[in-house]
């Protein structure tokens, strides 16, 4: 599983694969469950490969920001309920896993959404969450 071939759905919690894109609807598979959906056209879909986190020094993108979590922490999948209990240990997460985030424009729910996202990418057996340059081809 590859980070490009991963969405999010506006207005739908989880993660989904795409399945079948040659026709519409798409279909889709929750990557939580496997329970298969179709989406059209009017649905708003983001490639994970695609979203980036605003920094002090431009946007990282995702994949990156997941990479330094994954560092972080190691091969321990943290505790969701621990790191979104309140504000400030939502800072302090991104604190420890990316420093020169924007504080500004970085909001509380976007980290919820993010750890929410790694733990669900985690569970599924990710580890390696930025492609090398030649895998992007394929």
């Amino acid at each position: 599983m590859k980070l490009r071939e991963i969405i999010s759905i506006s207005g739908k919690p989880g993660l989904y694969r795409i399945v079948n894109f040659d026709k519409m609807p798409y279909t889709v598979e929750d990557i939580s469950n496997g329970r298969r959906m179709p989406i059209f056209g009017r649905d708003k879909v983001s490639s994970l490969a695609e979203i980036a986190m605003y920094t002090e020094e431009g946007d990282l993108p995702l994949g990156q920001v997941f990479q330094n979590i994954h560092e972080a922490y190691g091969d321990t999948i943290p505790e969701e309920k621990e790191i979104i209990k309140d504000h400030e240990t939502l800072r302090t997460f991104m604190n420890k896993v990316l420093p020169t985030y924007d504080e500004e424009r970085v909001h509380d729910s976007d980290i919820r959404k993010l750890v929410k996202w790694y733990i669900l990418l985690r569970q599924q057996g990710m580890v390696l969450f930025v492609e090398d340059e030649s895998d992007s081809n394929k």
